[in-house]
Formats: structure tokens, C-alpha cells, sequence
């Protein structure tokens, strides 16, 4: 369906994509990832013919007809219905020759066209997808102009999706959706039933809708076949051969060096020589394993306080003047607490997120908070208002007024602002490392809960995991609202529905919420299941130790693989001998060999049982 022949693209002098190519099968779902910054989005605007590469290019069918976002958000008084339904071409201009023509046997020819793509079923399916991204009925005939840009980005998605095209390209669809609405989009994805190529940091939908995933990183793309996971363990394996063979290169290109060293001067080895210097002059360096800068998240523990954090009794929260949005709320919030917030956007998940961080006083009943508690609120807007001139350095100095220089390069070290990095002007930052600053900023002080509002947006599957880490190892109280399912789970341990007007604990699991978004279970069944949800943390917590164990065994197969074949190098070639086995008898060395299998069989035997525990767990 799609060639990308050694694309090679250069902006401002730097290059971005480097003789990249891969060949993605027609109907292939794609996961493309990488780290921010690698170039997703230069490659797929390549794809769409946004950007002319400066070397290759890209082959597809002729008449393919490729779907992909522009930048600009659709806006005017033309409602989201409107633009949907407009966005399917040729029913549209169907319908509009239909009504300018007189041409009786053209008509019928409209007709029978009308007929064939199923024209007459499209309004209620345009319906149905916005219903799915979160337009109700009244929502859905409103003047595009009503809404803000996330949701005319959601009306533009929608758009997108009706259209059907044959290539469909999607750049990071989620970050404007809440969990409901990505929910639906990743049900929606699983039966999309031609060629799609996705950029998404979204762990649960690459394992879950994806077939194959294209891997950029060095301006080169790796295809590998499976979802995310699968992904995972092939380029660990990759990874670890590479290193072996660069380990092996490297001391093939030593011992050329040595007899080129000991021989050039020697008219009777001298052609020998020049020889291997010829074989060294070819040899090709096997690129060594890049690493990724360590992501680093590490929030400072607060001084413990007496649960509970916060009781809310009957409060009514809103906005100066206006009805409340939120009224009979009932809740407490202790110290080791970790809280997901559920509702679609509009429900009034941030009118709770900052009553709980007293950004919003109630307007009726009570709320009572510790005397000495220290919140730590994070959103969006925080990471758009940083000062683009300002350094990290700055930045902190001026929050942390008064606070010694190792105490302020202390709290950015914490998030992997040390060295250049905390004199680099945050406009130079990465939207992921902008993310990382204003962590840093709001924990500053240690706070006692930390209130996060959407705050993977920014980041990398990578950098997402270090920050469900960190949030493991906070010692205070989390309240989470995200679209990121993967994180819900792993962190949250209270879900709280926001719904009707109220905020009420949530008796199910994750699952459960799942499945009564997607229609698989009714809104109004009454679920009470709260030993399922503790079994279901267990299970999480389980889960975490079989893949840490697997993760372990893997690390020790790989250590003691990489010493058997050390000890079978110093058994059969003695000369490239590792120093610690160079001094040892033959005896010695098949002795040891012998050691390292047994462990190595014991290392195997953990892995298979870890690996069935684990996936008879999932």
C-alpha cells in the first residue's frame, strides 16, 4: 500500500529523516513512535505532501486517497453535522449536481451512485461518531464558532473518520480527547477496515488496535510486526545483538590494529600489514546502542500529616454568580490515596480538581483541609505559560525565592534538568521537557497531594512509564485525570465517577467503566463490586512483580549468554581471550562454561514460569 523510499529530509540544517524506508502491507494498521522530536510528524507530513523530502520519496496507488488533519481547526457558523457530513466529497457534490440538474437520465445516474456508497445511511452515521467524541444531539447543530479549539479539533477528527479514505493518517488523536471519547476512538480504530498509520503515545491503543509498529529513531524507521509490546521485546533482542556484534567488531578491529602495530616495519609481514589495513580501512562500525537520556521524575516526599487530607460534606462548588456545577459532594481524601477522576469533559472534573486544591471556594456545605497541607496542582495551561525566554534555572530561582542554589538545582535535578539542560531556554524545550519543568515547579515545596490534570499530553511512551514510576513512589496523595487508560490502571486505586451534576466513588473497575462507555454494560446498573476492584489491584500489583521478574530473568539470561560465548571465544580462539579468562587452563575455562549453562537453564526455567504466570494473569 505504502513505500517510503530513503526519505531524507533536512530543516534548518539539521537532519530530520535519514534515507528512511519501510514497506507497510495494504491494510496494515501502524503505530508510529519515537521519542519526541524524532520526526513522526515531519514523515507523515512527507507521506501526505506537505513537505518535498530532499532525497527518496514515497509509492502508493494512484487513485489512494489519503485522510489526515490540517493544521487549521475547522471554524464559522456552520455546525459540526454540517461539516462532517460536507466532509464525505463526492456524496456531497452528488447531492448539489442533483439539485442544479434537469438531466433526467443523470439523475438517475446520481441516484444509483447515491445508492452504491450507501449515501442515505450517512447522516445517522456522522451522528453517530460525534456522538462517540462527545457531541450530543444539541451539541452536534451548534455554530462551529461556539466551541474552542479542542473541540473543533474533535469536530475535525470526526470529519476525518466519516470520510473513510483509503490511507488514513492520525497525529496523536487522543490529546484532545478526555478517556471517553478515546475509548470509543480506539473501538472505532479496531474495525477501520483500510491502511491506517497512527502516531500515538498511547500504550493501551497501540497494543490494541496496531498490527505492526514503525519504529524512527536516528532519522532511520525499524517496521517490526505486532503491537507495542511486541515491539518491546523484539528490539530488546535487537538491541542486545547489536551489542554483541559491536562488542565482537570491536575486538576484530583491535587485534587488526595490534598486527598492523607489530608488522608494518617488517619487510617480511609488511604486505601482510597493509593488508589488514585495507580490511580495517572497510570495515563499517556497527552504530553503538543509542540511550536515551535518562527521563527522570522524581517527586520529594512531604512531611507526614494525620489523615484525612480532605473531607468535602455536602459542598457545592462553581463559578461567581452562576449555578454550581457540582452540588452534594461527599468525599475524603487521606494520605496514601490515589484518586482517577472519570466523566466526560464538561462534567466538571476540573471544577473538583480545584475545589481540591482550594482554587475554588465552596459555595455551599464544607470543606476541611489539613492546616498544614501543600497541594501541587499541574495543567495544561501551566506548561503553555512558562516564559519561553526564561531558563529552567530562572524559572525555579524565582519560585523557590529565597531557597540556596543547591536547593534550586537539587528540585531540577529531580527531573532531569541538570547541566545545560537548566540553562537551556524553555522556547528550545521539547513539549515533553516543558511538561517535566512545570512538574518540578509545583512539587517544589513537597507537597502533600499532587493534583494532575492531563498531564502525559507531552509525553513519549517512555517518559509516560517513568512518570507512572514516580507516581508510585510519591509518598502523598495523587489525583489523576487522564485520557491515558495504561496510567489509570497502574496508579489509581479510587475511581470517582463525575456525573449528573455530583461526584460519587465509582464501585467498579476500570474494565467495568470501559465497558459501560461502550455501550456493553447500562449506565444505570447499579455496580457494586468493590471486592472485584481490590482483587483487580492485587492483580495489578501482581501483574507489576511477574513483569519485573520476567524483566530480571531476561537481564540474567542476557549476562550469562554474552559470558558463555566470552568463555567459548577464550576455548577456541585464545588469542581474542577476555583478560579474565586469558590466564586459564582449558580444564578451568570448560569448568566454567559448564557453571554458566546450569545457571543459564536455571535463569530460562525462572523466565518461562514468569512469563506463563504472566500471561495467564493478563
Amino acid at each position: 500500500m505504502l513505500n517510503l523510499n530513503g526519505i531524507t529530509v533536512r530543516l534548518g540544517g539539521r537532519t530530520i529523516l535519514d534515507r528512511a524506508s519501510a514497506a507497510l502491507p495494504t491494510g496494515a494498521r501502524v503505530g508510529l513512535i519515537g521519542r519526541n522530536g524524532a520526526g513522526k510528524t515531519t514523515l507523515m507530513k512527507v507521506i501526505t505532501g506537505h513537505y518535498d523530502p530532499d532525497e527518496g520519496g514515497t509509492d502508493m496507488p494512484r487513485k489512494a486517497r489519503i485522510g489526515y488533519i490540517a493544521q487549521e481547526a475547522p471554524s464559522g457558523t456552520t455546525t459540526p453535522f454540517e461539516t462532517v457530513l460536507a466532509a464525505d466529497i463526492e456524496r456531497a457534490a452528488l447531492l448539489d449536481e442533483e439539485t442544479h440538474t434537469e438531466d433526467h437520465h443523470r439523475i438517475a445516474e446520481i441516484h444509483e451512485r447515491l445508492i452504491a456508497i450507501d449515501a442515505h445511511a450517512a447522516p445517522a452515521r456522522a451522528s453517530r461518531i460525534l456522538v462517540g467524541l462527545g457531541f450530543d444531539e444539541e451539541m452536534q447543530h451548534r455554530p462551529l464558532d461556539s466551541y474552542s479549539g479542542g473541540w473543533k479539533m474533535r469536530v475535525a477528527l470526526a470529519a476525518l473518520l466519516f470520510s473513510e479514505p483509503d490511507l488514513l493518517l492520525l497525529d496523536e488523536p487522543s490529546n484532545h480527547l478526555d478517556l471517553e471519547a478515546t475509548l470509543w476512538l480506539e473501538s472505532f480504530l479496531k474495525n477501520y477496515r483500510a491502511t491506517m498509520v497512527v502516531i500515538s503515545h498511547e500504550r493501551d491503543l497501540l497494543n490494541n488496535v496496531v498490527d505492526h509498529i514503525l519504529h524512527l529513531e536516528g532519522g532511520k524507521t525499524t517496521l517490526y510486526v505486532g503491537g507495542y509490546d511486541a515491539f518491546e521485546r523484539q528490539r530488546a533482542e535487537r538491541m542486545a545483538q547489536l551489542a554483541s556484534a559491536r562488542a565482537a567488531q570491536e575486538k576484530q578491529r583491535e587485534k587488526l590494529q595490534d598486527y598492523i602495530a607489530r608488522n608494518s616495519a617488517r619487510a617480511s609481514t609488511a604486505k601482510q600489514a597493509q593488508s589488514r589495513q585495507k580490511a580495517l580501512a572497510k570495515m563499517q562500525p556497527i552504530a553503538e546502542v543509542a540511550n536515551d537520556p535518562t527521563l527522570s521524575f522524581d517527586f520529594p516526599s512531604p512531611d507526614e500529616l494525620k489523615p484525612p487530607l480532605v473531607t468535602l460534606d455536602m459542598a457545592a462548588v462553581g463559578y461567581a454568580e452562576n449555578k454550581p456545577i457540582l452540588q452534594r459532594l461527599n468525599l475524603r481524601l487521606d494520605p496514601d490515596d490515589r484518586v482517577a477522576l472519570l466523566g466526560r469533559n464538561g462534567n466538571g472534573k476540573t471544577t473538583l480538581a480545584r475545589l481540591l486544591a482550594a482554587q475554588l471556594a465552596p459555595m455551599d456545605g464544607a470543606m476541611n483541609a489539613a492546616g498544614k497541607m501543600r497541594v501541587g496542582y499541574f495543567t495544561q495551561y501551566q506548561v503553555e505559560e512558562l516564559d519561553g525566554a526564561d531558563t529552567p534555572l530562572e524559572h525555579m530561582t524565582r519560585m523557590m525565592r529565597g531557597a540556596t542554589p543547591g536547593a534550586v538545582r537539587g528540585q531540577l535535578g529531580r527531573f532531569g534538568f541538570s547541566g545545560p539542560k537548566a540553562t537551556t531556554e524553555v522556547k528550545k524545550l521539547s513539549g515533553g521537557e516543558k511538561a517535566r519543568l512545570a512538574l518540578a515547579l509545583i512539587t517544589r515545596e513537597a507537597p502533600h497531594m499532587l493534583i494532575l490534570d492531563e498531564p502525559t499530553n507531552h509525553l513519549d511512551v517512555d517518559a509516560r512509564e517513568a512518570l507512572v514510576q514516580a507516581l508510585n513512589a510519591y509518598e502523598g496523595a495523587v489525583v489523576l485525570v487522564s485520557h491515558d487508560r495504561h496510567m489509570l490502571e497502574l496508579t489509581a486505586d479510587r475511581l470517582v465517577l463525575v456525573d449528573d451534576g455530583t461526584a460519587k466513588e465509582y464501585a467498579g473497575t476500570l474494565d467495568d467503566y470501559t465497558d459501560m462507555i461502550l455501550g456493553k454494560a447500562p449506565k444505570g446498573e447499579k455496580i457494586n463490586k468493590k471486592d472485584d476492584r481490590k482483587a483487580a489491584a492485587a492483580a495489578r500489583e501482581k501483574g507489576q512483580a511477574l513483569k519485573a521478574a520476567v524483566k530480571t530473568a531476561e537481564a540474567v539470561m542476557a549476562k550469562l549468554t554474552a559470558e558463555r560465548s566470552a568463555i567459548e571465544r577464550a576455548m577456541f580462539d585464545p588469542s581474542s581471550a577476555a583478560p579474565e579468562h586469558a590466564k586459564l587452563t582449558m580444564t578451568d575455562l570448560m569448568k566454567r562454561r559448564a557453571d554458566t549453562e546450569a545457571k543459564l537453564e536455571a535463569a530460562e526455567a525462572e523466565w518461562l514460569a514468569a512469563s506463563e504466570a504472566l500471561e495467564m494473569a493478563a
